[in-house]
């Protein structure tokens, strides 16, 4: 037998820019970003975020007078194409299509960009049609919600939905850039600049106790929406995201660990069984309740530390409880129930189910399995707890006291 091996890496390296104001035709930063790739003029598409509109009806007239202020360098194909945000936008393959011919039919090649601008379902879709046509063409992102600032925009996945499945389709695909503007941010409904910390919240129960801290001192100027506070959120969360992508030994996860999805097995299923009406970052604030919650159960989590981290989600305003239009907590052989989450899993990587759990603030601990029994005496706990900014001293006792309780 004769064999032959092929072994090469392919350095990565992408900018993460903050900024207020992209589009103002004396910030250069987007100019800057898109010449590092080459003198121009550049051929650029541009896709919107419908719910940007929602907030700043001017955005599509003030992209326009940004491409034609430096019309030298960047030359916009076509106005921007507006496509629905939210995770509906991901399911099928008509918006994703849509993105590739107007790739096709206006040259966009693998030396032009493709900008895309909302939030991270939009970011998304529209990541996967410019990582699959040519094989990968250039891509900008400007996400809009803080939960695309502070976590998906700026990591390498790109996907939609199909045959059911959350992000059934998809690629590893960094991007050429990423642009996190403050400006868009301001014009939020209360639902999504509170939806984004729960995955700020997330990355610092894994990675750093002292922003934990943070976010606890200042949940009630977060809730207020006070600029100085969201700013830092953001800014940390998306530096957190960012080392574990780079540093964390496993950036196209060929493994069975994903320590970035604590909270995430359950988020998404939870997701799909309210079809998609509870958003990815209220489904996160549950699925981080129920685990922290069943940490505890487990023996893992001291109380004190658990009752911090269920105080800090409601004083931000999460619900915690599992939503009562989902019918079913298990078995997880029930692709109707919220445990078939766990089998989803599994799948959506292979191999031995791999879940992160907590052994306190700041230190994750991974496990194989987990008891579906225990699963839902913690998500009954949640459906029960009145007062979870206060957690009801009854759920420190012992597991069987627990089960006659819920």
């Amino acid at each position: 037998m004769k064999s032959l091996f092929q072994r090469f890496s392919v350095p990565y390296q992408y900018p993460v820019h903050f900024t207020t104001g992209v589009f103002l035709p004396d910030n250069t930063v987007l100019l800057d970003t898109l010449l590092a790739a080459g003198r121009g003029p550049h051929r650029v598409l541009c896709v919107v975020d419908e719910g940007v509109l929602h907030g700043d009806t001017q955005v599509l007239a003030q992209i326009e007078a940004y491409f034609h202020h430096h019309r030298d360098s960047l030359n916009l194909v076509r106005s921007p194409l507006v496509f629905s945000g939210g995770e509906a936008g991901k399911n099928g393959s008509q918006a994703y299509k849509m993105v590739q011919a107007a790739i096709h039919q206006h040259g966009i090649c693998r030396q032009s960009f493709v900008i895309a601008i909302g939030g991270g379902a939009v970011l998304d879709l529209v990541g996967f049609a410019a990582g699959t046509a040519h094989r990968g063409v250039r891509l900008v992102r400007m996400p809009t919600t803080v939960l695309s600032q502070d976590d998906s925009g700026v990591g390498v996945k790109n996907s939609v939905n199909a045959f059911e499945k959350k992000n059934f389709l998809g690629t590893f695909t960094p991007p050429f850039a990423v642009i996190n503007d403050f400006a868009f941010l301001t014009s939020l409904e209360h639902r999504d600049w509170i939806g984004g910390i729960a995955e700020a919240i997330k990355v610092a129960l894994l990675k750093d106790p002292a922003f934990f801290d943070f976010i606890e001192a200042n949940a009630d100027a977060l809730v207020t929406h006070d600029e100085a506070a969201m700013k830092h959120l953001v800014y940390r969360s998306a530096e957190l995201h960012l080392r574990h992508i780079g540093q964390g030994g496993d950036p196209f996860e060929t493994l069975s660990s994903r320590p970035l999805d604590f909270g995430h097995w359950s988020a998404h299923k939870l997701e799909q069984l309210t079809n998609f009406e509870l958003r990815h970052g209220e489904a996160v604030a549950i699925g981080i309740a129920l685990d922290a919650t069943y940490s505890h159960l487990d023996g893992l989590l001291p109380a004190p530390e658990w009752e911090r981290i269920l105080a800090l989600l409601s004083r931000l305003g999460f619900a915690l409880a599992v939503p009562d239009t989902v019918q079913s907590i298990g078995p997880s052989e029930d692709p109707n129930a919220l445990l078939h989450g766990l089998t989803e899993f599994r799948e959506h990587l292979g191999g031995e189910l791999t879940i992160t759990l907590l052994r306190g603030i700041g230190e994750p601990i991974e496990v194989h399995r987990m008891d579906e029994d225990l699963v839902a005496v913690a998500a009954r706990m949640l459906q029960h707890s009145t007062l979870p900014a206060r957690v009801p001293a009854q759920v420190s006792a012992p597991l069987t006291d627990q089960l006659s309780a819920v």
